[in-house]
């Protein structure tokens, strides 16, 4: 007779269910895995027979198969071992078949029979709702999938316990969802001195998640400005959290099943693969393009970033998700986040200092910014240079507005969003929309149509430009509280779409 349980396979953010078969057969005594496995499900055999070994289980002298369905699909990673054990311990009719059918497993086994905790446990407490079953992980997961309320979640510490619970000796208590991490309001945008109109540009692409790229000398603040940006973003909803930890969880990110409201801020170094800013690699992990999703991705030394790297984050910048193709599988992620740059003018970085520039000027600016190609440069909503601030500016006190009151503004400029994209589940804020939307929501009045028009003419603004316009110029209106776009806005935001003074 074949007992069953049931685990999770990842295919991106998406957990499939897997039908864990054991059959006991008469035959020469073997232990074996089929459906795909790759080397650390197979290497389960050896933890499986070792720690029941340590709970004085015997395996019988007979031949063991392990089945993993649906036989087409990779099996990938050390937490099927909990469910091999558990079919393996219904087949012995240690555990009631008809329980152990009920819930979806995972977790690694060492060898004393602990359960060490793995990465997934969130989408897998998902896939469980779905299908009606409760979860059963490590005691270091409990926390992290408990998160879903649609479906109980049993934490254990070792197989034994599992064994216990389920027979009705020693029962053990459903888990608690982990603590909601507080969010950091330290770096407050009030510390930087000057630099009013680059905080400006700061607000409005927190308003409606519009693309920035800031341009300035070594020192003039850039850094400085994006690493306050999370303070001014408004704090992620329970189905963006939610989303956005279910990534996250596939990553090992998630602090002690700890879930945070504050948006993802990642910040890549310069020296990162093509793997790992868009993902991929052996098991097709995430990559920080999906890290970053419903956060900021900010990349500093733009320039600085290999090609290839640079032109594979055009097609995430307007379709919001990244498709990892394999020989044997295709995975997608979702990447809708908001791309912070900063560079410097040139390679030494004083273009625009005559008494600092090298002698290549301006020939070293035009091969430096060469490096971001048109396309790619196209696709930012919001172009600003960072000029140095003046000694004499760093003595002064802290002065302008807090990050607080600027996130208020932010905060009622994506209410107003949310309210006019309600029909609308996939369009979240002014930036994704497209269209007949972008058209409604965004037509200006005359004189600023007129306005735009003579700017697209004059400056060549492409389509993908013209349209960015009309996002920021209906984002500037949001922050103004003005139901219609006028001249003042579209004004306001082609003068973010001008060249930079190095381009000029």
């Amino acid at each position: 007779m074949v007992a069953r349980a049931y685990s999770v396979a990842f295919q991106g953010v998406e957990a499939r269910i897997v039908e864990v078969q054991c059959a006991v057969t008469p035959g020469l005594p073997a232990f074996s895995i089929v459906g795909l496995p790759d080397k650390a499900v197979s290497e389960a055999r050896d933890r499986v027979r070792t720690a029941l070994t340590s709970m004085a289980i015997a395996l019988p002298s007979k031949r063991i198969t392990i089945n993993l369905s649906p036989a087409n699909l990779p099996k990938e990673g050390s937490h099927f071992d909990l469910p091999i054990a558990m079919a393996l311990l219904a087949a012995l009719d240690i555990l009631p078949k008809d329980v152990v059918e009920t819930v979806v497993a995972l977790g690694e086994l060492s060898l004393d029979g602990s359960l060490v905790p793995v990465v997934g446990a969130l989408p897998a407490a998902m896939a469980a709702a779905q299908e009606e079953r409760s979860l059963l992980c490590p005691e270091g997961s409990g926390a992290e999938a408990a998160w879903v309320n649609a479906c109980q979640v049993i934490a254990a510490r070792s197989l034994g316990d599992v064994v216990r619970h389920y027979t009705g000796q020693v029962p053990l208590s459903p888990a608690e969802p982990g603590e909601v991490a507080p969010v950091d309001h330290s770096r407050d945008l009030q510390e930087v001195k000057g630099q009013e109109r680059a905080k400006r540009a700061l607000e409005i692409s927190a308003a409606g998640r519009h693309h920035l790229i800031m341009i300035g000398t070594p020192g003039s603040g850039k850094s400085m400005l994006a690493a306050r940006l999370p303070g001014i973003l408004p704090p992620l909803s329970a189905a963006e959290a939610l989303e956005t930890s279910m990534i996250h969880s596939l990553a090992g990110l998630l602090d002690e099943g700890g879930i945070s409201r504050a948006r993802p801020f990642r910040e890549p170094h310069h020296t990162a693969s093509m793997a790992a800013i868009i993902g991929g690699g052996r098991n097709a992990k995430p990559g920080e393009v999906s890290l970053a999703h419903n956060g900021v991705l900010f990349m500093d030394e733009f320039p600085e970033f290999p090609r290839n790297v640079l032109e594979t984050l055009r097609q995430p910048i307007e379709t919001s998700e990244v498709m990892i193709s394999r020989a044997n599988a295709h995975v997608k992620y979702p990447c809708r986040f908001m791309l912070v740059a900063a560079a410097n003018p040139c390679k030494c970085g004083y273009l625009t200092d005559p008494a600092r520039a090298c002698a290549r000027v301006p020939q070293c600016g035009e091969d430096y910014m060469g490096r971001i190609s048109g396309p790619l440069m196209d696709r930012f909503d919001l172009r600003i240079d960072v000029p140095p601030v003046s000694y004499s500016d760093l003595d002064l006190p802290a002065s302008g507005e807090s990050s607080a009151e600027i996130a208020a503004r932010v905060a009622q400029a994506r209410q107003r969003q949310t309210a006019r994209f309600a029909a609308s589940p996939t369009i979240l804020c002014n930036a994704d929309a497209e269209g007949a939307m972008l058209e409604q929501m965004a037509s200006p009045d005359a004189e600023g149509r007129t306005l735009l028009v003579r700017a697209a003419e004059r400056f060549g603004l492409s389509a993908r430009g013209y349209h960015r316009v009309l996002r920021v110029a209906r984002t500037i209106a949001d922050l103004d509280g003005s139901t219609d776009v006028r001249k003042p806005h579209i004004a306001e935001a082609v003068s973010f779409r001008l060249p930079s003074l190095v381009d000029a």
